[in-house]
């Protein structure tokens, strides 16, 4: 199971929000470079960048972040936020992003999301499937949809998806472990699914059980900025598995 560190960007700095709420951000950095170089020295490999400031607007907003972390690093980075155009996506790949996240426009614009998959093959382009009460939710979780979550990935697994992020919004940020039941449900209904589990990871024993659920990988946001999981035990959990 890869481990995949968060690194959440507004106004070029490092944050973290609760349940994707914008008025609760902390930020923990203001240089997202140095927080990726950090990771990277602890044996890190990937990283999951989000331009927030782009799930809010128009189009890609902090692609030079990305552009600096990826010059910088050897970090294999999966980016998502604001990608809402074949401009967009362009400029995240050209930027340095070596897998980009596509959340609200899969939900929103089916057609240009198969598109990009496509063009670009499925291990460059992942299915964000954010959800509330197993309702997918878009626009940097600011909205609901009427897409159920299940159906939802099933669909676009059955167009040639292979990887999916799956945040529960409820448990995201709020440090009381992962949606443990909804992957299980998840991987049950589809087997050949490469999940990524996001959302509520608290505590570094938590990593075995996804492990075990058959989770593919783990990102982990405000339990690494809170000093919940060390980069210690992260680099050991890392270690063991090779």
């Amino acid at each position: 199971m890869r481990i995949i560190p968060a690194i959440d960007i507004i106004d070029g700095k490092c944050v973290r929000l609760t349940k994707g709420d914008y008025s609760t951000q902390i930020v923990y950095n203001q240089d997202p470079v140095e927080v990726a170089k950090m990771f990277e020295d602890h044996g890190i490999e990937y990283i999951h960048v989000v331009d927030l400031d782009g799930a809010r607007s128009q189009g890609i907003v902090n692609y030079r972040c990305l552009e600096r972390i990826a010059s910088k690093t050897k970090l294999k980075i999966d980016f998502g936020g604001g990608l809402k155009s074949d401009e967009d996506v362009k400029i995240a790949f050209r930027s340095g992003a070596s897998q980009i996240t596509g959340g609200s426009i899969a939900v929103r614009s089916p057609d240009l999301f198969l598109k990009w998959l496509k063009s670009y093959g499925s291990d460059k382009i992942i299915l964000g499937a954010d959800a509330k009460n197993e309702m997918v939710a878009i626009s940097g979780w600011q909205e609901d949809s009427e897409e159920e979550l299940i159906p939802f990935i099933k669909k676009y697994t059955e167009q040639g998806i292979t990887y999916c992020i799956g945040t529960d919004i409820n448990r995201d940020g709020m440090l009381k472990g992962p949606s443990f039941n909804l992957y299980e449900k998840i991987l049950g209904e589809i087997e050949t699914l490469s999940l990524i589990a996001s959302g509520g990871i608290s505590h570094f024993s938590e990593l075995a059980r996804l492990q075990e659920l058959g989770c593919e990988g783990v990102i982990i946001g405000k339990a690494i900025y809170e000093d919940r999981i060390s980069l210690k035990q992260l680099e050991n959990f890392i270690l063991n598995a090779h």
